[in-house]
């Protein structure tokens, strides 16, 4: 009776087992089959990781490497996928919805200065094959391209030339993700076939968080190597100027930017510039705002502070600014104390005749130099020997 009983457990066990370990496999199986990401030999040596960036980020697998973009577009909190996918290699199962961008790129198509700087600091530049306005590009290396008629102008993000674009059939097109864009506006490039990348590196908030998109493009070129080796002396310099300008004692205040017909555009505390400000060592009255971008206020709101603004910053948008331009906008800038003392500076050190502004192109992959700028600026003992490179003196 007893062995009949025993038996008869084991018998029941072993069913249950089978029948667990049946539904088990299923499970992984289907698993194994929506999320590919997580199996597959790696076959990238060379990779590269996001440390300050929270826009995207990037997996490495078997001939393909699958980046993740949050989209700012329309509802905030999407998530794009593309398969980076090695030219001539299988298309992986699962990520059916994924966009698949062929690696590496042979052409791209490039909609903002900023993707220039990414694709130069990579020495990528030969590989654009269009641009959105490119007489207001600054490098000197890409404008020899388009005098030499190898970059296409393809009409401004909001008002692509759709037809001319199907018709160049790049690689990819990488488009700014701003505030206002619509992701039905590529429809007619999606099917066409053509990969529209949304570079949305605007919602950084903090200068080396918006340069590190440039690890986006070194996984678009396959070169991982390259980017951590010049990365990572950005990475280390920037530590270096920060803290430095972290021991002064004395913050200087800062006020930025100019007032306009409807509002007066300051940063917000979130900002990379209110970042860079902090980094620097000054005292920036809306340091503590909670939210990235601009900060719309009347001029009566930032007159007080305006006031007794130890230094004025980012003011003026023409090279040729000087005082007194300033002062004819608004008699009432003449109270300002930074406008007593001179201490007003712009960003538009580096200005082509075109009017193209270095200070968002190459700029935004060079925050330490910027950020020596700014502290020569509020603290020019720290750094005796650095001449101003974004930055110049109004007179």
């Amino acid at each position: 009776m007893t062995y009949q009983r025993s038996s008869q457990n084991a018998t029941f066990f072993l069913i249950l087992f089978s029948f667990l370990n049946f539904f088990g496999c299923n499970s992984k199986k289907t698993q194994s089959q929506e999320d590919v990401s997580e199996v597959g030999k790696n076959t990238y040596t060379a990779q590269t990781e996001i440390n300050h960036a929270q826009g995207f980020t990037i997996t490495y697998h078997n001939n393909y490497k699958i980046v993740s973009i949050l989209s700012p577009l329309e509802t905030g909190t999407d998530t794009s996928k593309y398969i980076l996918l090695e030219r001539g290699t299988a298309r992986p199962k699962g990520f059916e919805k994924a966009q698949v961008i062929e690696i590496p790129l042979r052409n791209i198509v490039a909609t903002s200065s900023m993707h220039v700087a990414l694709l130069e600091f990579l020495d990528s530049q030969d590989i654009i094959t269009g641009l959105s306005n490119p007489e207001y590009i600054y490098s000197a290396k890409v404008q020899a391209l388009i005098k030499a008629g190898n970059v296409a102008n393809i009409g401004r993000d909001q008002g692509l030339n759709d037809e001319k674009l199907v018709e160049m059939n790049p690689d990819a097109v990488m488009a700014m993700g701003g505030p206002g864009t619509k992701t039905d506006h590529y429809r007619v490039l999606a099917q066409a076939g053509i990969p529209v990348l949304i570079n949305s590196e605007w919602i950084e908030k903090t200068p080396l968080a918006r340069a590190e998109w440039v690890k986006l493009v070194a996984a678009l070129v396959n070169k991982e190597k390259l980017v951590n080796e010049k990365f990572g002396k950005i990475e280390m310099e920037y530590a270096r100027l920060a803290q430095l300008a972290k021991k002064v004692k004395d913050k200087p205040s800062i006020i930025s930017g100019l007032n306009t017909k409807d509002a007066w555009f300051l940063p917000n505390g979130d900002s990379y510039m209110s970042q860079f400000f902090r980094d620097a060592g000054g005292d920036y009255h809306w340091s503590s705002t909670k939210s990235t971008g601009s900060l719309p206020l009347n001029f009566e709101s930032v007159y007080p502070v305006a006031l007794e603004a130890d230094a004025w910053l980012n003011v003026g948008f023409d090279k040729n600014d000087t005082k007194a331009n300033i002062l004819a906008q608004d008699s009432r800038y003449s109270d300002f104390k930074a406008y007593k003392s001179g201490r007003m500076f712009s960003y538009n050190g580096r200005v082509n005749d075109q009017g193209a502004n270095d200070f968002f192109e190459s700029g935004t992959v060079n925050p330490h130099t910027v950020l020596a700028d700014l502290i020569k600026i509020l603290h020019p003992e720290l750094l005796p020997g650095h001449d101003l490179v974004y930055y110049k003196q109004l007179k």
